[in-house]
């Protein structure tokens, strides 16, 4: 018999702090060395018992996936090879995305989503969060879905199959601006020119107190995809110059391959200031204040 368990999962931005690209292997992928951490701003999945498998999208950019297949989005797919993995001939779930994060902007919103499915649908089928499947799963579906699924500040190394904790991060105000453009991550990468950089994880140091400290640290190093993103959407250069000229912001950064960009703010208030701020400015730019999490 259908139960009406009913599971939300929320699928927060996440936001690469610093990026730095340290080579190019033979098969064609980077190496990379990031700090990752997530945002209070979030998409959500929920699902609930139902015939077959069906996605129903809603939100403020539901449109921007209207003419994806079903079966292309990663949520989709990473239900169907959950189930296939656990020996479900039938899904049996329909699962509602509700799409608040803009699409192809640096902030893995789909990557986040298909981790939140994954963890919903292992409470929903009672398979347990530390079940084997996941985590090899997760990297099947892509790069960032590992990281998304463990859901916490992380060192993100390799192709980001190395994921190692991140020291604790102290309480910080965020905000995204983005100037609604995506931005293809494969094209950035192919954009990219120049030396590569050395790692750069804050390895002996202290935690940092406070939010001013942490944004000293992170202004030692940088987002080696920044010139390349901007190259392709030169707005990238506009959004981090408003941010930077916000009062209080402690550091504007491009987060992943853009076209995403983030300000660091000491408290909440500063943060919403500088969102209405930009808001009244820039009226065409998505613009959302909130926290990292701890």
């Amino acid at each position: 018999m259908m139960t009406s368990t009913v599971i939300t999962d929320q699928a927060p931005a996440k936001l690469n702090l610093y990026l730095h690209v340290l080579g190019r292997r033979a098969d064609g992928y980077h190496e990379l060395d990031s700090l990752v951490a997530f945002a209070d701003i979030a998409d959500t999945v929920t699902v609930r018992p139902a015939e077959g498998l069906s996605l129903t999208i809603d939100g403020p950019f539901a449109a921007s996936l209207a003419g994806e297949p079903a079966s292309d989005n990663l949520v989709t797919r990473a239900a169907s090879l959950l189930a296939e993995i656990i020996g479900r001939p039938d899904p049996g779930v329909a699962i509602t995305l509700t799409k608040r994060l803009p699409v192809a902007s640096g902030i893995g919103g789909g990557s986040a989503d298909a981790a939140a499915t994954l963890r919903a649908l292992a409470q929903l089928w009672e398979i347990g969060p530390d079940h084997p499947s996941l985590l090899p799963l997760a990297a099947r579906l892509g790069a960032d879905v590992p990281v998304c699924l463990t859901g916490r500040p992380a060192y993100f190394g390799g192709i980001g199959d190395i994921i190692d904790p991140a020291p604790p991060l102290p309480p910080c105000a965020v905000l995204l601006v983005n100037p609604g453009i995506p931005l293809s991550t494969p094209a950035v990468f192919r954009a990219r020119t120049g030396p590569f950089s050395p790692a750069a994880r804050f390895t002996g140091a202290a935690p940092p107190p406070d939010a001013a400290a942490f944004a000293n640290l992170l202004s030692r190093r940088h987002n080696d995809l920044t010139a390349p993103a901007q190259s392709l959407v030169p707005e990238i250069g506009a959004v981090l110059e408003a941010l930077s000229a916000t009062s209080d912001c402690l550091l504007a950064r491009l987060s992943g391959s853009g076209a995403t960009c983030f300000g660091l703010y000491a408290d909440p208030a500063q943060a919403r200031a500088a969102a209405a701020e930009l808001t009244q400015a820039h009226s065409g730019w998505w613009i959302m204040p909130g926290c990292l999490q701890p």
